[in-house]
């Protein structure tokens, strides 16, 4: 593997943007259906067990905080087991047949909610079980998608390739539950139906990228060595070991979205009234609002220097407006709050995901992104778990401020644990 200088000015040969590319213009097509549709499909997956243990069950409002806990390690707990293989598998296997199966399995899952919904078959058990196997799905999505961008875009576009990148994730956290908040109202069956067709498109165009042959490096290895290669080299490099346990421990505790199906319900409030699901669609597509602006402004003008303190602090802001949010009781102030904890998150996730991608040689890429992915899941649906039993102690309030300061807590424990991360000043490719 050859290292590189950091990069340098484009030649005047290649495109000055990704979009320019046609297989990257696939990908991002793909990761937008695919986001728009997932997101939208597992708010309204949680709104609805929430109301079911809520009103089939007779469960308290802390009983059913801690099924929307429990709903978040149904998620995590197959991402767990299979994450080394997921990595593997992405590695060995053309990427972008990976990532469309994977796709196939989170479109039964929608299709099965649409069914089970329109037929009032909403149990627990299956929506649980649903939930595990739209884990299943996206363990294997993560990083076999998220490795296709380094084969299609030169290293010299990475950086805005992350940016536009994170603007489909974003944009699509931000249409996907809007969107599926209104399709509920209008029919609770219709998010589900929207995800199927909208996962149908995102496989359709993840099949038609060119062609993407495994390194020849990891064709005869024994995939037992694969797989432990990959942990090795994460648990060997500090400056990615502190990149992917920085955003593990960090959103792990700062999940204050998790319970935005008890603030819904049962705690904000418009003309005396909860704000349901139609303030829930709203609320859940306010981070991404936040984080997509930031997205925009990133892929025009992206970060240059000083790029790990500024990673750090991204960080920290999502843990200020965490708390903002916990102590907040006006719905429209609660908003605005949201908006802020994506945009903080934003900051921290593009440089992080840049850095990460320029840092692995394409050979571990896979199984570097698959642990990188586990660390989000982790963070996310174990930070909902987390957030689930905090709740139940501390009510959902005293959770997403004891999140939100956690989070912080956090980040500064890193800023001297990992000096490596405050040490990088500029986005350099070492590895090509």
């Amino acid at each position: 593997m050859s290292t590189t200088e950091p990069t340098s000015p484009l030649p005047a040969s290649l495109p000055t943007t990704p979009l320019a590319i046609p297989d990257y213009r696939k990908f991002w097509i793909a990761r937008f259906f695919s986001v728009v549709a997932t997101s939208g499909m597992v708010v309204i997956l949680g709104y609805q067990l929430y109301d079911v243990a809520r009103g089939e069950y007779g469960m308290s409002i802390a009983e059913a905080a801690f099924q929307l806990g429990l709903l978040g390690l149904a998620q995590f707990l197959p991402l767990f087991l299979l994450t080394p293989i997921a990595g593997l598998v992405a590695d060995r296997f053309d990427r972008r047949n990976v990532a469309g199966l994977a796709m196939c399995i989170d479109l039964t899952v929608a299709l099965t909610l649409a069914l089970t919904t329109g037929s009032n078959l909403l149990s627990l058990p299956l929506l649980f079980g649903l939930a595990a196997l739209h884990g299943t799905a996206r363990v294997f999505i993560g990083p076999a998608l998220s490795s296709i961008a380094p084969n299609v875009v030169p290293a010299a576009l990475m950086p805005k390739a992350v940016a536009i990148n994170s603007m489909a994730w974003q944009i699509g956290s931000v249409g996907g539950p809007a969107m599926a908040g209104l399709l509920f109202a209008a029919h609770p069956t219709m998010p589900y139906w929207t995800s199927t067709a909208l996962l149908a498109l995102a496989a359709a165009c993840t099949f038609i990228i060119r062609r993407l042959p495994p390194p020849e490096s990891n064709r005869d290895a024994h995939p037992v060595r694969q797989i432990r290669e990959g942990l090795s080299f994460v648990w060997n490099d500090r400056f990615l070991l502190g990149c992917v346990t920085l955003d593990l421990f960090a959103v792990l505790l700062g999940g204050a979205t998790a319970l935005l199906p008890v603030f819904a319900r049962d705690i904000l409030l418009i003309d005396g009234q909860p704000v349901g699901a139609n303030g829930l669609g709203i609320m859940r597509a306010m981070p991404g609002l936040g984080a997509a602006l930031v997205a925009f402004v990133l892929a025009r003008h992206p970060i240059t220097n000083n790029v790990g303190n500024k990673m750090l602090l991204g960080v920290v802001v999502f843990g200020l407006f965490t708390v903002g949010f916990g102590l907040s009781t006006n719905f429209y102030l609660s908003l605005l709050m949201l908006i802020g904890i994506g945009a903080g998150d934003m900051v921290s996730v593009f440089i992080r995901s840049t850095l990460v991608q320029l840092h692995t040689p394409d050979a571990v890429r896979g199984r570097v992104s698959s642990i990188s992915g586990l660390a989000v899941s982790a963070s996310n649906e174990l930070g909902e778990m987390q957030s689930g039993v905090a709740a139940a102690l501390l009510g959902a309030v005293g959770a997403a401020v004891f999140g939100g300061l956690g989070a912080i807590a956090v980040t500064a424990a890193w800023f001297f644990l990992f000096p490596e991360l405050k040490a990088v000043r500029t986005f350099a490719a070492r590895y090509r």
